[in-house]
């Protein structure tokens, strides 16, 4: 319907600092238009990246659709395994806490489930992170005390009952 406008590769450090102050202004909508723009413009550029997969994550439970599919695809577009390994710990991480805050019947276990991957995630940063930086350890207990201060635990096994005939 409508031919975007491109942005210069010039106008990039501008544009992905005006992307960040709208993330810190939760307007996660617009910081990911933004993003999609320096994209367009220079389709590896892996900040570009990681801030659109936080502007995403930053929408759920907002009333956003946000799609699986996509963030995925983001995902597998960050070059860095250890980058890779973080923020899939991040996208369970935000997901897990989207499900914990509806309190809707079974959401305590979709929650469970999530942070336990985003731990499982996490643990993998954490063999490959480089010198000094603990992040995903930080993130890992975050997602601990989310699960024990919540008293979170896993879905219950069901129990198989075959119908008579």
């Amino acid at each position: 319907m409508f031919d975007l406008k491109p942005l210069s590769v010039d106008a990039i450090p501008a544009a992905m600092e005006k992307a960040t102050r709208y993330r810190l202004l939760n307007e996660p909508g617009e910081a990911e238009s933004i993003c999609l723009d320096v994209l367009a413009a220079e389709p590896d550029n892996q900040k570009a990246l990681v801030l659109l997969l936080l502007a995403m994550t930053d929408r759920f439970g907002k009333g956003y659709a946000v799609s699986a599919t996509r963030v995925h695809e983001v995902l597998g577009r960050l070059h860095d395994e250890y980058e890779r390994c973080y923020y899939s710990g991040i996208v369970c991480e935000r997901n897990g806490k989207f499900h914990l805050h509806q309190g809707l019947p079974g959401s305590g276990f979709a929650a469970f489930e999530l942070l336990r991957e985003a731990m499982a995630w996490y643990e993998q940063a954490e063999k490959i992170r480089p010198s000094g930086n603990d992040d995903a350890l930080l993130r890992w207990n975050a997602c601990a005390r989310l699960i024990m201060g919540n008293h979170l635990s896993p879905r219950p096994a069901e129990s198989y009952v075959p119908a008579l005939e």
